[in-house]
């Protein structure tokens, strides 16, 4: 992901949507000492780790913590780069989804730069069933029971919109963006780089 944002401004503003525990901004704040970071999370107990996380490797001074979603972060100058780690994964309506995307690409500048990760997959595929279980198992380093297997396989089911990868570059693309560009894979992990489109969606 540096590399991904390498080329940004050495004062570069990145917003950070579904922050958690702040794993991103540490990651960017070594490498980019420079850089402030706004990041937007939803839970208050992550938002705490992240704000003491921060604090602690001493870049606090360079961040904003927004307790909520990104409808609600106050308006403000537009960022040259945002990040969302397996964030819209959740949102299983693929309006919502696209919505999601739209509201990032409206926070950048154009020709903004977003990295973005979700579990995708062709779930209708013969192979989908074996990568799952192989994926589940790594997730636990350890070996399952079949019906553990069976149940984390449900929520996945129920919780989570693996869609083919496919369906999520025009999700994305539809939202404000030029074509994504995958650059990782880790499973069912997949993960995109791609620039706010200089007009708009």
């Amino acid at each position: 992901m540096a590399s991904i944002f390498s080329p940004l401004p050495d004062d570069a503003r990145m917003l950070c949507v579904g922050a958690g525990t702040g794993a991103e901004i540490h990651f960017l704040a070594e490498r980019f000492p420079a850089w402030t970071f706004v990041a937007v999370e939803p839970s208050s107990r992550m938002v705490d780790v992240a704000r003491t996380r921060a604090a602690r490797h001493g870049f606090a001074d360079r961040c904003t913590f927004h307790t909520g979603y990104l409808e609600s972060l106050p308006a403000g100058e537009p960022f040259d780069g945002a990040a969302s780690l397996l964030v819209s994964q959740f949102l299983l309506d693929p309006r919502e989804r696209t919505d999601f995307f739209r509201a990032i690409a409206d926070r950048l500048k154009p020709g903004g730069l977003l990295a973005t990760s979700d579990l995708a997959s062709d779930t209708e595929a013969p192979h989908y069933t074996g990568l799952l279980e192989v994926w589940l198992r790594t997730m636990t380093a350890t070996d399952l029971s079949p019906e553990r297997v069976q149940q984390m396989r449900a929520a996945y089911n129920r919780d989570v919109a693996i869609l083919p990868v496919p369906t999520v570059e025009a999700l994305i693309s539809s939202a404000g963006f030029d074509r994504p560009v995958q650059f990782y894979q880790a499973g069912l992990i997949h993960a995109w780089y791609c620039r706010r489109l200089q007009t708009g969606a």
